[in-house]
Protein backbone atom coordinates (compact mmCIF):
# COMPACT_ATOMS: atom_id res chain seq x y z
CA UNK A 1 0.00 0.00 0.00
CA UNK A 2 1.33 3.30 -0.85
CA UNK A 3 -0.15 6.11 1.54
CA UNK A 4 -0.47 9.40 -0.32
CA UNK A 5 -1.88 11.10 2.75
CA UNK A 6 -4.30 10.64 5.56
CA UNK A 7 -6.31 12.39 8.43
CA UNK A 8 -8.03 11.80 11.47
CA UNK A 9 -11.97 12.46 11.07
CA UNK A 10 -13.97 12.91 14.38
CA UNK A 11 -17.49 13.31 14.88
CA UNK A 12 -18.07 15.17 17.82
CA UNK A 13 -21.55 15.40 19.58
CA UNK A 14 -21.05 19.40 19.45
CA UNK A 15 -19.11 20.48 16.47
CA UNK A 16 -19.22 24.24 16.82
CA UNK A 17 -17.94 23.56 20.05
CA UNK A 18 -15.17 21.03 18.60
CA UNK A 19 -14.10 23.36 15.81
CA UNK A 20 -13.85 26.42 18.18
CA UNK A 21 -11.59 24.11 20.88
CA UNK A 22 -9.53 22.79 17.67
CA UNK A 23 -8.88 25.93 16.33
CA UNK A 24 -8.93 28.49 19.21
CA UNK A 25 -7.87 26.73 22.05
CA UNK A 26 -5.43 24.57 21.00
CA UNK A 27 -4.71 26.77 17.86
CA UNK A 28 -4.48 24.62 15.47
CA UNK A 29 -4.13 26.33 11.53
CA UNK A 30 -7.28 25.61 9.44
CA UNK A 31 -6.77 23.76 5.92
CA UNK A 32 -9.76 23.86 4.16
CA UNK A 33 -13.45 23.87 5.45
CA UNK A 34 -16.72 22.52 3.19
CA UNK A 35 -20.29 21.66 3.44
CA UNK A 36 -22.57 23.79 4.47
CA UNK A 37 -21.67 27.59 5.99
CA UNK A 38 -23.82 27.13 8.54
CA UNK A 39 -21.98 24.08 9.82
CA UNK A 40 -19.14 23.91 8.33
CA UNK A 41 -16.74 20.77 8.43
CA UNK A 42 -13.25 21.92 9.00
CA UNK A 43 -9.90 20.24 7.92
CA UNK A 44 -6.80 21.15 10.82
CA UNK A 45 -3.25 20.75 10.01
CA UNK A 46 -1.59 18.28 12.57
CA UNK A 47 2.06 18.70 11.25
CA UNK A 48 1.99 16.49 8.58
CA UNK A 49 -1.16 14.75 8.52
CA UNK A 50 -4.81 16.36 9.18
CA UNK A 51 -7.77 16.54 11.44
CA UNK A 52 -11.50 16.76 10.32
CA UNK A 53 -14.01 18.22 12.21
CA UNK A 54 -17.57 17.79 11.20
CA UNK A 55 -21.05 16.83 11.96
CA UNK A 56 -21.23 14.42 8.82
CA UNK A 57 -21.02 10.90 9.33
CA UNK A 58 -21.53 7.68 8.23
CA UNK A 59 -21.82 4.69 10.74
CA UNK A 60 -22.88 5.25 14.25
CA UNK A 61 -20.87 8.70 14.37
CA UNK A 62 -20.04 8.75 18.12
CA UNK A 63 -23.48 7.60 19.59
CA UNK A 64 -24.48 6.56 22.82
CA UNK A 65 -27.28 4.81 22.22
CA UNK A 66 -28.90 1.51 21.92
CA UNK A 67 -26.90 -1.03 20.24
CA UNK A 68 -23.76 1.64 19.25
CA UNK A 69 -22.92 2.05 23.21
CA UNK A 70 -23.57 -1.87 23.75
CA UNK A 71 -20.90 -2.25 21.12
CA UNK A 72 -18.14 -0.12 22.11
CA UNK A 73 -18.32 -1.17 25.90
CA UNK A 74 -19.92 1.35 28.43
CA UNK A 75 -19.11 3.82 29.82
CA UNK A 76 -15.35 5.61 29.53
CA UNK A 77 -12.28 3.77 30.79
CA UNK A 78 -15.39 1.66 32.02
CA UNK A 79 -15.91 3.84 34.74
CA UNK A 80 -19.17 3.13 36.27
CA UNK A 81 -22.29 5.97 35.53
CA UNK A 82 -20.40 7.55 33.01
CA UNK A 83 -22.99 7.29 30.04
CA UNK A 84 -20.10 8.06 27.63
CA UNK A 85 -19.02 5.27 25.05
CA UNK A 86 -15.38 3.79 25.85
CA UNK A 87 -12.73 5.28 23.42
CA UNK A 88 -11.22 3.39 21.19
CA UNK A 89 -8.99 5.75 19.54
CA UNK A 90 -7.47 9.24 20.33
CA UNK A 91 -4.96 12.20 19.00
CA UNK A 92 -1.18 11.81 19.49
CA UNK A 93 0.14 15.52 18.93
CA UNK A 94 4.39 16.11 19.22
CA UNK A 95 5.31 19.41 20.41
CA UNK A 96 8.41 21.44 21.21
CA UNK A 97 7.68 21.65 24.86
CA UNK A 98 5.00 20.10 26.98
CA UNK A 99 5.16 22.19 29.89
CA UNK A 100 4.98 25.63 28.11
CA UNK A 101 1.91 23.98 26.36
CA UNK A 102 0.46 23.05 29.73
CA UNK A 103 0.65 26.26 31.27
CA UNK A 104 -1.25 27.54 28.25
CA UNK A 105 -3.87 25.03 28.07
CA UNK A 106 -4.52 25.15 31.75
CA UNK A 107 -5.14 28.57 31.89
CA UNK A 108 -7.76 27.93 28.90
CA UNK A 109 -9.62 25.78 31.17
CA UNK A 110 -8.49 22.49 29.31
CA UNK A 111 -9.00 19.51 31.22
CA UNK A 112 -5.90 18.15 32.04
CA UNK A 113 -6.06 14.47 32.59
CA UNK A 114 -2.31 14.16 33.42
CA UNK A 115 0.30 16.87 33.89
CA UNK A 116 3.31 16.76 32.27
CA UNK A 117 6.15 13.95 33.23
CA UNK A 118 8.54 11.93 31.69
CA UNK A 119 7.52 8.30 30.88
CA UNK A 120 9.81 5.53 31.68
CA UNK A 121 10.31 5.02 28.01
CA UNK A 122 11.68 8.47 27.85
CA UNK A 123 8.99 10.78 26.02
CA UNK A 124 7.56 13.79 28.23
CA UNK A 125 3.67 13.54 27.88
CA UNK A 126 0.89 15.25 28.93
CA UNK A 127 -3.30 13.91 28.40
CA UNK A 128 -5.70 16.34 27.59
CA UNK A 129 -9.48 15.47 25.99
CA UNK A 130 -11.50 17.58 23.54
CA UNK A 131 -15.45 18.69 24.36
CA UNK A 132 -16.22 15.23 23.25
CA UNK A 133 -13.78 13.43 26.16
CA UNK A 134 -11.29 11.99 22.93
CA UNK A 135 -7.75 11.74 24.48
CA UNK A 136 -5.06 13.83 23.22
CA UNK A 137 -1.55 13.03 24.03
CA UNK A 138 1.16 15.92 24.04
CA UNK A 139 4.32 14.72 23.60
CA UNK A 140 7.91 16.33 23.74
CA UNK A 141 10.45 14.06 22.70
CA UNK A 142 13.94 15.07 24.94
CA UNK A 143 17.04 16.05 23.01
CA UNK A 144 18.54 12.86 23.94
CA UNK A 145 15.88 10.59 23.25
CA UNK A 146 16.69 7.47 20.54
CA UNK A 147 14.01 8.90 18.76
CA UNK A 148 16.26 11.80 17.57
CA UNK A 149 19.33 10.01 16.58
CA UNK A 150 20.67 9.64 13.56
CA UNK A 151 20.47 5.87 12.63
CA UNK A 152 22.35 5.86 9.36
CA UNK A 153 25.30 6.03 11.33
CA UNK A 154 24.81 2.60 13.14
Amino acid sequence: MEVLSSRILIRPSDPEGSRRFYRDVLGLAVYREFGPPSDPGVVFFLGQGFLEVSAHSGGTGGRTDGDAHERVGGGAGGQAGDDRPERTAGIWLQVRDVRAEHERLAARGVRVLWEPRQEPWGLIEMWIEDPDGTPIVLVEIPADHPLRRDRRSL
